[in-house]
């Protein structure tokens, strides 16, 4: 692949890695931090790409491996900032919102990812497969549990 070519394919991305992103992240600092840590990978590990057509999943996967890489040491600490962020985001969300985001946004991390991929993204469960590192059957099993989820959320509310 041509540098001309992955600069068109990551803008085309663009959009995709940064609602991927925010879905793990929920924070717009770290989700543009991640986004670019992996269009950054993505170009140094350019030559491990086997296939082109699998492009935009390969991005993805690295970008995942990325966000999990920051909430693994969010988890860790806590910073000032982070929590000012956190109340900002707070008083937002009413306006900004729509219950069903809300209530997306407080799946389990797994699920929730899966979700975004398959009903956000557009990916199917075989890409959603290769992604994720996991077999399609727990791919179909967490869109299930998924769904469910978020039909109690919604009645709920």
């Amino acid at each position: 692949m041509i540098m001309d070519e992955f600069s068109v394919q990551i803008l085309e991305s663009e959009q995709t890695l940064y609602r991927i992103s925010m879905s793990m992240l929920r924070n717009e600092t770290d989700c543009e931090d991640a986004v670019q840590t992996a269009i950054l990978t993505a170009y140094q590990k350019l030559d491990s790409l086997r296939q082109e057509q699998f492009f935009k999943t390969w991005l993805v996967r690295i970008l995942i491996n990325v966000c999990n890489n920051y909430l693994k040491r969010r988890n860790k600490t806590v910073s000032f900032e982070d929590t000012v962020n956190e109340e900002e985001t707070e008083g937002q969300s009413y306006v900004e919102k729509t219950e069903l985001r809300l209530a997306i946004e407080e799946l389990p991390v797994k699920i929730r990812q899966t979700i975004v991929l398959y009903y956000i993204e557009d990916f199917s469960v075989p890409e959603i497969k290769r992604i994720l590192g996991i077999p399609e059957g727990t791919v179909k099993s967490r869109l299930a549990k998924g769904c469910e989820l978020l039909r109690k959320a919604l009645d709920d509310r």
